[in-house]
């Protein structure tokens, strides 16, 4: 019987067999739980239905996690925890509350001394840092890049700032149908000398994972239009 505990449950990053990217064991946990914490309802049934057929869909519990749910609302959707069942946590892509609102659950559940049980699985911000050949003893997850030019710009400067002072990458990502846009205003904003790695559709079929100095970026040919695509800069 499985063990009641908080089971982050990663996510294919990419379409193509699950079994391709996600360990046996996190297929056979995933069977056995009847409570879901997740960013998509739709998603989530979907990515269940992927994992084994055997699940009864409609037998289970769903509680929606996203940017929409008020901090109040999370605590209740432990409870099925508390109450000695094992549940699980399901994002849209990659793993659980890692730049995911699963975390504000994880939190709680920590704070409650409840146990919470991470599984192995795909992050797009590991595998890139792993294939980028940049410095993987220090990095930051940095997010969205601000929108407004000014708070953008300075973004970069910061950053520009981290990689020379810290030695330390700087990882970031873009709404997808904005990705060539931001490699053009990379070029067209930073050094030439600093280096930037485009990582592509990380474990699908038509995976890229591209390393260039900004130099080289600026007079490349490219379209990531519309790709889920992760940026890594570094010297």
């Amino acid at each position: 019987m499985l063990q009641a505990a908080l089971y982050l449950i990663p996510v294919p990053l990419s379409d193509g067999p699950t079994s391709d990217v996600l360990p046996q064991r996190n297929i056979a946990i995933v069977g056995e739980i009847g409570h879901f914490i997740v960013e998509n309802v739709r998603s989530a049934r979907r990515f269940l239905r992927q994992c084994s057929r055997d699940i009864d869909i409609d037998s289970l519990t769903f509680s929606t996690l996203d940017e929409h749910t008020q901090p109040e609302e999370v605590a209740a959707m432990l409870q099925p925890l508390r109450d000695g069942h094992a549940m699980g946590i399901i994002s849209e892509a990659g793993c659980p509350a890692i730049a995911d609102p699963g975390a504000d659950a994880v939190a709680i559940a920590q704070r409650e001394g409840l146990k919470v049980v991470p599984l192995v699985g795909p992050s797009s911000i590991v595998m890139s840092l792993m294939a980028s050949g940049f410095n993987g003893q220090s990095f930051a997850f940095v997010g969205y890049l601000p929108i407004e030019p000014r708070q953008r710009l300075r973004k970069l400067r910061d950053m520009e700032q981290c990689i020379d002072r810290l030695d330390q990458t700087q990882i970031f990502i873009e709404t997808p149908y904005r990705n060539n846009k931001l490699i053009a205003e990379l070029a067209k904003s930073l050094p030439p000398r600093l280096r930037l790695c485009v990582a592509s559709n990380i474990t699908g079929q038509n995976e890229t994972i591209v390393t260039r100095t900004i130099g080289e970026w600026a007079r490349a040919k490219y379209d990531y239009n519309k790709i889920p695509t992760i940026f890594l800069l570094y010297k």
